[in-house]
């Protein structure tokens, strides 16, 4: 026991969150297995982080194609 800790007193609740649950949801998937889960949480995650740069560099292509096709149709001043 710690030199500083107080005889009988309760033990801190443990967490719960969503950081918590997606942590017991891959530690359940990987059947206990920690470096597995780590390792699926850490693919999830580079899958999750491709597909979004992937769509932004999408609609960032989508937007300047429309501010092309504005600026062929606007009336020269």
């Amino acid at each position: 026991m710690r030199p500083d800790a107080v005889p009988n007193a309760p033990l801190p609740a443990p967490r719960s969150g969503p950081v918590e649950d997606i942590a017991r949801a891959y530690l359940v998937t990987a059947d206990g297995d920690a470096e597995a889960a780590l390792h699926a949480a850490i693919a999830d995650a580079l899958a999750d982080l491709c597909e979004a740069e992937r769509r932004t560099r999408r609609q960032d292509r989508l937007i300047s194609r429309g501010y092309v096709r504005a600026a062929l149709h606007a009336p020269v001043r």
